[in-house]
């Protein structure tokens, strides 16, 4: 299976979480997605699941010296996580990262103000939460997403994919209470691949998308 774009991505999963969400009782669902890329994937999710929807801002963080490779990644105002390999085989300390951290968390910062507006961030406890995002590779982002959520106290968190690496889907399943991967080919280098239309999604795209739901704490 592969996907002509991100909508019809999240049509195929939200053909899947339908029948999952009809074989548990759900408490107060609600859907969550990484933006950029994971917003036209959960929206589709949120539409099918009549359930609000809303975004979790998290940034990638590289170097100046493999800006394509991500060695770790941060949620709102939580600590980075790292990958502590990378940190190893590039020789560096996470003190030689703060010029990087600052300028990623300020990014952050303000795409959740170009995203949410003045809109508070939806509560998560006691909530069942589906956090979707449009792919997993190293699921660095993933997974500091996943541990913030979890420490807000939901009461189910689920993790839907339309495609994941089947050695990061495995290394996942931990971090949530169920985890939905449509496509899970052995040999995964860039989520791109399995899209026949893999573009950026703007700023704006994401804003559109996001206000007709009006998701609510």
């Amino acid at each position: 299976m592969s996907f002509r774009d991100r909508t019809h991505a999240g049509r195929e999963l939200a053909l899947r979480l339908v029948e999952w969400a009809d074989s548990g009782d759900l408490i107060d669902l609600l859907v969550l997605a990484l933006p950029s890329g994971g917003v036209p994937v959960a929206a589709e999710v949120a539409r099918a699941l009549h359930a609000p929807l809303d975004v979790l801002v998290a940034r990638e963080i590289s170097t100046p010296i493999s800006p394509e490779t991500a060695i770790g990644a941060i949620v709102a105002d939580d600590p980075p996580l790292y990958d502590r390999q990378s940190l190893a085989m590039m020789h560096l300390s996470e003190d030689r990262l703060g010029d990087v951290v600052a300028s990623e968390r300020n990014e952050l910062h303000r795409r959740e103000y170009v995203y949410r507006g003045r809109r508070p961030t939806p509560s998560v406890h006691g909530r069942t939460v589906v956090l979707v995002d449009d792919g997993l590779t190293t699921g660095l982002t993933v997974t500091a997403a996943l541990r913030f959520l979890r420490r807000h106290g939901p009461d189910r968190l689920v993790l839907a994919v339309p495609v994941g690496s089947p050695r990061t889907t495995a290394a996942l399943r931990p971090e949530c209470d169920d985890l939905v991967c449509l496509v899970q080919p052995p040999s995964l280098h860039a989520v791109g691949e399995w899209y026949e239309d893999f573009g950026q999604v703007s700023d704006t795209e994401v804003a559109d998308t996001l206000h007709p739901f009006h998701a609510t704490a």
